[in-house]
């Protein structure tokens, strides 16, 4: 298929977004951020943004250099750029979160980290945003899941302006009205431009390309995925609009994001339908390890959002509905993240070291480069830690969110391990390890060039 190269520096990204996710829960474990501090407390801040742009921004930037060429079918532009791009983030979230610790203050350290943070932050998602979009506009007209990474990528870039606002105001480097009101009344949009539009919408569109290639099912797009797409589409355009009413009335009503979280619900029960539809359409009757480990998080995935929708619910679940947020980040983000590297890091891998090879000598399987059995008990308790600390926050039991946070950081740092040997080939029997001409993988440096 054209465009389907290898990126030289996804390894690299998803290495960084590992390393972040485990500094993420290690830092919960440690009581730091929510429920320990208040929602908008610095920690909490740091916490929040370690975790969204640390684990998932890198982790989406990282598949995206990947996937992006295959799901329209040509080479990526601006490849160049995927280096810059990861140190500008890289940089840039570290004084961001150093910009936090002067909030808290946790030492000295100079405020001019913060604003300094976000225009590094700003510049490589600008980057990152550009490179594909580039990319999907010159392949035009775009299939459907192109389409929804099209969308995640103007939500990242009205995400990262509305953060970067916040930060010149928190920081004291602007003190207009406006900049002021966005930050009162615009951080739920800017949750939700982030975590519903960036992330969900563009896993969504990925995911309706990757999961009829792993199951061997239909293809086509429905009448279901395109009311997706236009749901998608409808909730992100009320979210935008309900901030560009704050430049008119900083009392703008809650009334757009209410209609916006019931438009979300919509899309997720269409979405959840398409994939038992794709499930039962397969004709691969065994589905692969990866899929089967995220069922939970369409599980997940269903029951935040619909139980978000319902005040009760969403009152019961903590400020801002933090339990919620909490099942969707870590059950559904995390969960689809972590299982979906469970195909992508082996596949690479083995294209990486194998395909120069293929037909001259005898070579492994992809799925003889993971121990899906030992695996499969690493998600088990991945999951069930989600859930007991979801349960935990519902129950505002300080106590037994922390000890479920420490079993999901031990299942997490299990998984990682076990892509870690994926790397390094070590489940891989002896005499097909390395064959003669198959280069040696490194862990997380850049593919050799003459393998694009």
């Amino acid at each position: 298929m054209p465009g389907a190269t290898l990126s030289r520096w996804t390894m690299s990204y998803f290495a960084a977004a590992c390393l972040f996710l485990v500094i993420g829960q290690g830092i919960m474990v440690a009581g730091y951020g929510y429920p320990f501090a208040d929602v908008d407390a610095p920690e909490t801040l740091a916490l929040v943004h370690v975790l969204a742009i640390g684990w998932l921004g890198l982790l989406m930037v990282g598949a995206l250099l990947q996937f992006v060429p295959v799901l329209v079918a040509a080479p990526l532009r601006g490849g160049r750029l995927a280096l810059p791009v990861l140190l500008l983030l890289v940089s840039g979230l570290l004084l961001l979160v150093g910009g936090f610790g002067t909030m808290a203050d946790l030492g000295e350290l100079s405020p001019a980290m913060l604003p300094l943070g976000a225009l590094l932050l700003v510049t490589g998602f600008g980057l990152a945003a550009a490179m594909l979009a580039a990319t999907l506009v010159a392949a035009r007209p775009l299939p459907l899941p192109a389409r929804f990474v099209g969308l995640g990528l103007l939500a990242l870039v009205a995400t990262v302006l509305i953060g970067a606002v916040f930060a010149l105001v928190l920081s004291g480097t602007v003190a207009s009205d406006f900049a002021t009101t966005l930050l009162i009344h615009g951080v739920p949009s800017h949750a939700a431009l982030g975590l519903g539009g960036w992330l969900t919408l563009t896993a969504v569109g990925v995911s309706y390309r990757l999961l009829p290639m792993f199951m061997l099912a239909p293809e086509e797009a429905r009448g279901t995925s395109r009311l997706v797409w236009w749901a998608g589409s409808a909730a992100l355009a009320l979210v935008v609009g309900r901030i560009t009413w704050l430049v008119l009335d900083d009392s703008a009503a809650q009334g757009p994001l209410a209609f916006a979280a019931l438009l979300a619900g919509i899309a997720t029960l269409l979405y959840c339908a398409d994939v038992i539809r794709l499930f039962r359409q397969r004709r691969r009757k065994a589905v692969e390890f990866n899929i089967r480990a995220s069922y939970a998080a369409f599980v997940a995935l269903f029951l935040s959002v619909v139980l978000f929708i319902v005040p009760g619910a969403r009152a019961a679940a903590g400020e801002g509905g933090a339990a919620l947020v909490y099942l969707f980040v870590f059950g559904w983000l995390t969960g689809l993240g972590l299982a979906q590297l469970y195909k992508i890091v082996p596949f690479l891998t083995w294209l990486e070291c194998y395909g120069s090879v293929l037909g001259r000598v005898a070579v492994p399987r992809v799925q003889d480069l993971v121990r899906e059995r030992r695996s499969s008990l690493w998600f088990c308790l991945y999951y069930g830690a989600v859930a007991a600390a979801t349960g935990a926050l519902f129950a505002e039991s300080a106590l037994w969110f922390r000890a479920a946070l420490l079993l999901q950081l031990i299942a997490t740092v299990g998984l990682i391990a076990e892509l870690v040997r994926a790397r390094m080939l070590s489940s891989v029997a002896e005499p097909l390890r390395f064959p003669v001409g198959a280069p040696r993988p490194h862990l997380f440096l850049p593919i050799a060039r003459q393998q694009e």
